[in-house]
């Protein structure tokens, strides 16, 4: 995987041209770009979206595959392991997966700044942190079956579903880790190493789920111990190159004492970037959970669930592109380039403009032929067909806030968002999804309808915030931010 990446810290990919003593006679960030700059931008995101793109589907359909053997066991087995992968979704995954996003503003801008060490700091800070997280969400994943059961699910579902979030407790602490590691590389502009990582993962999983489910004959089990094991293989292979790459010589020191410090101001920030998007794929799994309360609930959950794992599917696009400019725009304010920030998101912004109009005509083309891969009822595959529409327009407007969120995140907004996003909905969205599917009787589109009214709100308050945004003094901020924290570090 070295030879593959030529070192990232000799061609940093923020330019120098506004340095910190520029910041102080610079007034306005120049609207106008020069060609060249625009093309050399859309390479940089391109390059580093196209990996991480990849690397979000690959870490993604771990769970999918397991599922996938699951099926094969009988009904029983497949409702387990669902009911229980959603479950771990909304207690766990989504938890750290939202804590560790916290790094694309730390590591960023420290990466911008050039304080390199500071990359292995604040991931160590944060591993540590997510570590200690994962115990209490472990016991929670323990008693997943007495809670399920608590909130009137069927008591074998249940069972099901407790088990295989036992077995996959190993494997939480292990993706806690990787969420750090993942950041690290990524926010320094080496993806290359993720995606190998994540690729040779997959098919080991492929190989441990056949021998587990199959050859070992652990059933659920086996599905949900591969899952963790595979976590675990994936977290070795990024260790061991951090540790051996020269490309992360300058960023990673080894332990460092300096992760015990300032704990508190690391939890603010990932606090703040759970929540900021666990209300959002909280809002989704809530959407299904209606469904069951609609006339013909067997039809309705199926053709929500169905959408939904759609949706997460595409969604991954959005991730990837959410993170590459992430890292732009934490890349460029940590060095004190406000204008190269700027460009950064209107470049972006394009790109997810493009990319999601060709998600929305592939969409509506395969709407009719999309159900038969879920289902061989009449009823489902009609119903799906239907729904498809609705699906690609949330999946443009998924695309284009998640390219929003990303750049806030590489702000630092985190609180902001949290706020945005609790409105959108929890105001808007969902109290609109009960009004059209319960009030207007519209059924499963009426649902999804509110989600599109939520991200309707979310879009519209996030383009007003970057509009109403003076880079400049964000570009102070992060620079200001950087050289108080390399004061403290000096002083202890």
């Amino acid at each position: 995987m070295e030879t593959s990446n030529k070192s990232n810290l000799e061609t940093p990919l923020c330019s120098n041209q506004h340095r910190n003593h520029e910041l102080e006679t610079h007034t306005s960030v120049q609207c106008c770009f020069i060609r060249e700059d625009v093309v050399e931008e859309a390479k940089k995101q391109l390059w580093l979206a196209g990996p991480l793109i990849a690397v979000s589907l690959l870490q993604y359909s771990l769970q999918m595959i397991s599922i996938m053997f699951v099926g094969h066991l009988g009904k029983l087995p497949l409702s387990g392991a669902s009911l229980g992968n959603s479950f771990a979704s909304v207690t766990g995954f989504s938890v750290l997966l939202g804590m560790g996003s916290a790094l694309e503003t730390l590591c960023g801008q420290a990466y911008g700044a050039k304080q390199y060490h500071m990359l292995g700091v604040h991931t160590q800070r944060a591993m540590l942190v997510l570590l200690a997280l994962s115990i209490p969400l472990s016991l929670i994943w323990f008693n997943t079956s007495n809670i399920l059961i608590a909130l009137g699910q069927n008591h074998e579902i249940s069972t099901e579903a407790g088990t295989f979030n036992r077995w996959m407790i190993p494997g939480l602490f292990g993706y806690a880790i990787i969420q750090c590691l993942n950041r690290f590389l990524q926010t320094q502009n080496n993806v290359f190493p993720m995606l190998i990582s994540s690729g040779i993962t997959t098919l080991v999983h492929v190989l441990f789920c056949w021998v587990f489910v199959f050859e070992y004959g652990l059933g659920i089990k086996g599905a949900a111990l591969a899952i963790s094991l595979s976590y675990w293989v994936n977290v070795v292979m990024l260790v061991i190159y951090i540790n051996s790459a020269i490309t992360c010589a300058s960023t990673w020191n080894g332990v460092s004492k300096e992760a015990l410090n300032d704990i508190i101001s690391f939890l603010k920030l990932a606090l703040a970037s759970a929540v900021m998007i666990c209300l959002e794929y909280w809002s989704f799994e809530m959407v299904v959970l209606l469904s069951g309360l609609l006339p013909n609930p067997q039809l309705e959950t199926s053709v929500l669930s169905i959408s939904l794992n759609t949706c997460w599917m595409v969604y991954m696009i959005s991730v990837g592109l959410g993170g590459a400019i992430s890292t732009r725009v934490s890349n460029e304010l940590g060095c004190g380039n406000a204008q190269g920030a700027l460009l950064a998101l209107r470049v972006m912004i394009v790109i997810a403009i493009v990319e999601g109009s060709a998600v929305v005509l592939v969409t509506i083309l395969v709407r009719n032929v999309w159900g038969k891969l879920y289902s061989n009822e009449d009823e489902v595959i009609k119903y799906v067909a239907k729904m498809m529409p609705l699906l690609a327009l949330s999946d443009f407007l998924d695309g284009f806030q998640c390219v929003l969120s990303g750049a806030a995140r590489g702000c630092g907004w985190q609180n902001l968002c949290a706020s945005i996003n609790l409105g959108a909905y929890y105001v808007v969205g969902i109290p609109f999804a009960i009004l059209f599917a319960f009030v207007f009787h519209i059924g499963g589109m009426g649902l999804w309808m509110g989600i599109i009214c939520g991200l309707c709100v979310q879009g519209i308050a996030l383009i007003t915030v970057n509009v109403c945004t003076d880079w400049d003094k964000e570009a102070r901020k992060a620079v200001e931010a950087n050289q108080k924290t390399e004061v403290i570090t000096e002083q202890i």
